[in-house]
Parts: C-alpha cells; structure tokens; sequence
C-alpha cells in the first residue's frame, strides 16, 4: 500500500503556475518524490522557451501529525525549505525574488517532497504558488 497522494495544478500561467498537493499517509510515507515537473510546465508565451526552474513565492500550507521537507532536485538534493509537523501557516517570500533554485551540479529544476515523523492517518495539504524562470 502506499500513501494516498494528489497534484492539482491550479494555474500554470505565463510566469506564475500554483499547486495543491494532499497526501493521507498509511505510514509509509515520501521520499524525494517529484511534485512539480518543471518540464511539463507551459512554455513562455512570448519566446517559447521551455520552463527550466522554478522560485518559490508562496506557501499555504497545514500538517497533521507529520513534516514535510521540500527539496530542489540535484546530484545532491538542496533543502529550499521545512514544513513543521502539526502546523498551518502562511509562507510568503514575493517581496523579494522568493526562495531561488540554487542545486548546484545535475539540477534539473524539479521540487520534490519528503515527509517526516509520518505515521499511517497523517495528513499534509500545501498550496504552493512558483514562479517560473526560462
């Protein structure tokens, strides 16, 4: 059994796309999983330049009874930022250029998640909104 995981997309617009995630956990949780799929995002627009990171604007988000790590893909997974088990709150960096994709060597522009401290009848919901860089 697994973990019962959702992606919506919500928007994926000209420069900003916006996503809720879900997981009801059976006790196995996340590891290094693949939320956005920076290839699979709309292109520019005006250039038709396919999307090749993202920066992250916003965070909604709410845990119960677990943690959520979330990661830039790289060789070496870079930490972008930590959701607090058993927490809800209001995460926003777009006053400045938001929390940059800075993975070092293999980035190839993915944020994934892995759940902490997850036991089975955990609960995440997240509401991430992204900006896009071609």
């Amino acid at each position: 059994m697994a973990d019962a995981v959702a992606t919506q997309t919500i928007q994926d617009g000209g420069n900003t796309a916006i996503f809720r995630f879900t997981n009801v956990s059976d006790g196995s949780g996340e590891s290094a999983v693949a939320k956005i799929d920076v290839s699979a995002l709309a292109v520019d627009p005006v250039t038709g330049a396919a999307c090749t990171k993202v920066s992250i604007q916003k965070i909604y988000y709410s845990t119960i009874g677990m943690g959520v790590k979330i990661f830039f893909n790289a060789s070496t997974n870079v930490l972008a930022w930590q959701l607090n088990a058993d927490w809800a709150d209001t995460l926003d960096f777009s006053d400045f250029t938001g929390i940059p994709n800075n993975a070092g060597s293999g980035v190839n522009g993915d944020v994934l998640f892995t759940t902490v401290g997850h036991s089975s009848g955990d609960v995440y919901n997240i509401v991430m909104q992204v900006r896009k860089h071609f």
